[in-house]
């Protein structure tokens, strides 16, 4: 096809207009427009041009709902990139239309880096394993914010005792302050929301894993249960998105990173490297107790059975 008759489109997106910028083949700018952040809007606007279309955006609030909506209007390709892995986007004057220009340039010459987008008939799983996962982050953080509040007032608070409900008014009634310690009850109080929570998602989750396949097949593997699996399938999707099978063992965790510097050598093991990618984050054991990017033990406390309603680790 020539040159003239491909078109490369660069959105720059924001929430109430959309800066374009169009290139031929060539490299050429023939067209520049702002429009309104409208489905219809957008779409009249692709209607109206001619040729082969490329379309590229950046990763974003908006990007799963645009490319769900350019998809079936644009012949070749759509390119959602990551702006954060894509420096060139960073260099020079910043506006939205020198934004949309890059992005049309840098598609054109095939530098941008693409985050996956596809497999529709997931989107419900996708959605209810991302609450589970912000759910389990929330948690943690009330759990952090109690230990710290603990030990702000010189009080020793090791392990998951704390969190105990049956061994709450003890830990309680160690805090002299009536304001800390109603601060603390506050906290408790919002721990106990999120267990719930977090229960009943992992609920729906689950249930909802049981109409795909590919779960029953991940299960078959040894240590992986059907929580880690439904993550799994949530958080990758399919493994023919990877070129190699390397790619997909770096995605999830299990690759191995090599350092070098000044010709001194380190290679990091995988459970150093396990817990740096979001498809890592299934294979961690629930009752790990752990700091980015190491195991550091794993609690036996019998107080956790007070404080979790999810099943244990054997069943995960």
């Amino acid at each position: 096809m020539l040159s003239s008759n491909v078109k490369y489109i660069g959105l720059d997106v924001h929430k109430e207009a959309i800066a374009i910028a169009v290139l031929n083949g060539a490299g050429k700018l023939v067209m520049e427009s702002i429009v309104e952040t409208k489905a219809s809007t957008l779409l009249d606007f692709l209607h109206g041009l001619r040729g082969e279309l490329h379309v590229t955006l950046e990763e974003g609030t908006w990007a799963a709902r645009l490319y769900d909506l350019l998809k079936p209007h644009v012949q070749k390709k759509i390119v959602v990139c990551n702006p954060r892995r894509n420096a060139l986007l960073k260099e020079g004057s910043k506006s939205d239309r020198v934004d949309a220009r890059k992005l049309a340039e840098m598609l054109r010459t095939g530098m941008l880096r693409a985050v996956y987008h596809g497999e529709n008939g997931l989107r419900t799983l996708r959605e209810l394993a991302r609450s589970y996962l912000t759910i389990s982050k929330d948690q943690r953080r009330v759990m952090s914010r109690l230990k710290a509040l603990y030990r702000s007032w010189g009080i020793p608070c090791a392990g998951r005792q704390v969190y105990a409900p049956r061994h709450r008014e003890q830990w309680l009634s160690k805090i002299a302050h009536a304001g800390v310690r109603r601060r603390a009850e506050l906290l408790y109080q919002q721990l106990d929301g999120l267990l719930v929570l977090r229960h009943t998602v992992r609920g729906e989750l689950l249930a909802e894993s049981r109409k795909h396949q590919a779960v029953k097949i991940l299960r078959q593997v040894p240590s992986i249960g059907p929580l880690r699996a439904t993550l799994l399938l949530a958080l990758m999707q399919t493994p023919h998105r990877f070129r190699s099978k390397r790619q997909l063992w770096t995605y999830s965790g299990l690759g191995v990173e090599m350092h070098d510097s000044a010709q001194h050598h380190r290679k990091d093991q995988l459970q150093r490297i396990q817990f740096r990618t979001p498809a890592s984050i299934c294979l961690r054991e629930p009752n790990d107790v752990f700091v980015p990017g190491f195991i550091v033990g794993r609690s036996s406390d019998p107080a956790l059975l007070d404080i979790d309603p999810t099943p244990s680790a054997n069943s995960a």
